[in-house]
């Protein structure tokens, strides 16, 4: 049920460390959590920041700075992408840590939380500087990462080449090839099959379940998707496959409309070849503010986060609001949006495809040995729809919200091992 009483600190809305914390304090006043590991796990296990020098095509220098944030790593190594980003500050990083742990507890894969990103805009530097600011950034980080203490992967604008000079750069310093200390990487380069689709299907398996459980159909809801990457494209791609109409889906410039529905082959392969999705025929063009509060079924924000925020959701008129992205929602805009009986599926269990076939890869990794697209997939399905339902349990026995239940869920497994673990002194 919603809390009313819900006040945030002035400011605080667009603060996503401040929003995660909130979640924690929620759950953890509902579970009745130790206040000694409720300390713990308000607090990152480590941070790292690092200047990473390096030297542009035109020969001069510039320093860059780049985080490293460890949440937890009480249920197994820390896990978390790395992000290039004009945006990139601390407290995002801590944020997106923090998600990481309760996301992997969510599914229950035995990893920590961890977080990574640099302070940079990628789009105005060429391939070779980007491949010396990965290699210099990696190696500031050769102490704390490795496949038994933290796994990088890729995040906002990162992706397969970035994933392979950090391998490479972390195993010319072990004197070993170490596939395993990351994930997210080329098939060739012991990369996992699915691993692309991973987070985009696993957001159309959450919006499949969260229709059943709401007792919706199966096919036919009209869906809007903030969003064209590997999470919104593909996820719009899977929705599109399951007989579901998407009107409208967006990029960094903008989106595109069709009442009737999109075509999302062509418009995925139009996005290929132009870059944009500005130009799309047969579709009218909107900005991100109108996109999020079109009349649809289901609302899918796979961009960023601070999208939905006490500003703008009483205007959403979705019933279902599935979070591709990390953190979209604001703690504000949850109490509006369950006062107005929204459906919300959580991030931390609504994206959480990705981290599973991230884990696999990281089992293949290890074990040498490597399984068919189909077998992940079928593995990534039972994960994500035995979690959807601990989630909604969760969430009926502590009579709130999808995703306070949760929370409730993760911060339950990962105090349950910080207790067997006993604090080292």
């Amino acid at each position: 049920m919603a809390d009313s009483a819900t006040v945030e600190p002035a400011g605080s809305e667009s603060n996503p460390f401040v929003q995660a914390q909130m979640r924690l304090d929620k759950a953890a006043e509902l579970i009745n959590l130790d206040p000694g590991i409720k300390r713990i796990l308000s607090t990152p296990y480590q941070e790292l920041t690092v200047s990473v020098p390096v030297k542009m095509d035109d020969g001069s220098v510039r320093v860059f700075t780049g985080y490293r944030v460890q949440h937890s790593v009480a249920r197994g190594p820390g896990k978390g992408g790395i992000r290039y980003s004009p945006e990139v500050h601390l407290d995002e990083v801590r944020a997106l840590a923090a998600w990481m742990t309760w996301k992997c507890a969510v599914v229950d894969v035995p990893f920590g939380g961890a977080k990574g990103g640099i302070i940079c805009d990628p789009r105005r530097m060429s391939q070779g500087e980007l491949e010396r600011l990965t290699r210099r950034y990696t190696a500031n980080l050769i102490d704390i990462i490795g496949p038994e203490r933290d796994v990088p992967a890729p995040d906002m604008n990162t992706g397969e080449q970035t994933m392979a000079w950090l391998m490479d750069t972390y195993s010319m310093h072990t004197r070993a090839t170490t596939t395993s200390i990351v994930t997210g990487k080329p098939v060739g380069l012991g990369g996992s099959k699915g691993r692309r689709e991973a987070t985009g299907l696993g957001v159309a398996f959450t919006v499949r379940e969260s229709l059943k459980h709401l007792g919706m159909p199966a096919t036919g809801c009209r869906v809007v998707v903030q969003g064209s990457g590997n999470v919104g494209g593909l996820g719009a791609l899977f929705l599109h496959e399951m007989g579901h109409k998407v009107i409208a889906i967006s990029d960094m410039y903008g989106a595109i409309h069709n009442d009737a529905g999109l075509d999302m082959p062509e418009v995925l392969r139009w996005l290929r070849e132009e870059r944009t999705l500005e130009g799309f025929p047969g579709a009218e063009r909107l900005d991100n503010a109108q996109l999020l509060t079109l009349d649809c079924d289901v609302l899918v924000p796979a961009a960023t986060e601070d999208q939905i925020t006490s500003r703008n959701a009483a205007e959403i008129k979705a019933k279902v609001i599935v979070e591709g992205a990390n953190g979209p929602t604001s703690a504000a805009a949850d109490v509006i949006l369950e006062q107005r009986g929204v459906f919300v599926a959580p991030d931390i269990l609504a994206n959480a495809g990705g981290v599973t076939v991230s884990y696999f890869e990281w089992v293949q990794n290890r074990m040498g040995y490597f399984w068919e697209e189909q077998v992940v997939f079928d593995r990534m399905e039972r994960i994500m729809v035995d979690s959807f339902h601990s989630v909604v349990e969760a969430a009926e026995k502590y009579q709130t919200s999808p995703r306070i239940g949760a929370y409730c869920v993760a911060i339950e497994r990962v105090a349950y091992c910080l207790n067997l673990r006993g604090i080292y002194a």
